[in-house]
């Protein structure tokens, strides 16, 4: 049964010019693309997107960089969605 699961490219991505071959990997492992949209947040909205992190020390930086130029948002699906995005990505800073 297929799921479906939200992921971001992130604006250093964007800015290297490199959203293009992180799509095609993400086709490549069989994922389908079912919305995508390019846009940028304010500081305001990620802080709202990333509350749950708030009470980390992260956050503020977090917050600013995730504003800090466009990303593209995107709806995935695939059988086994969620657990083959994560091995996609590969593991993220465990700090």
């Amino acid at each position: 049964m297929a799921q479906r699961t939200f992921s971001i490219v992130k604006p250093d991505v964007v800015r290297k010019g490199q959203t293009g071959a992180i799509l095609a990997e993400i086709e490549k492992a069989g994922f389908k693309i079912v919305a995508i949209k390019k846009a940028s947040i304010s500081k305001e909205q990620a802080k709202g997107f990333y509350y749950v992190h708030a009470a980390r020390p992260f956050f503020d930086a977090l917050c600013t960089f995730m504003s800090s130029g466009p990303l593209f948002l995107m709806v995935l699906e695939k059988d086994k969605a969620i657990a083959d995005l994560r091995k996609l990505m590969g593991a993220t800073k465990p700090a």
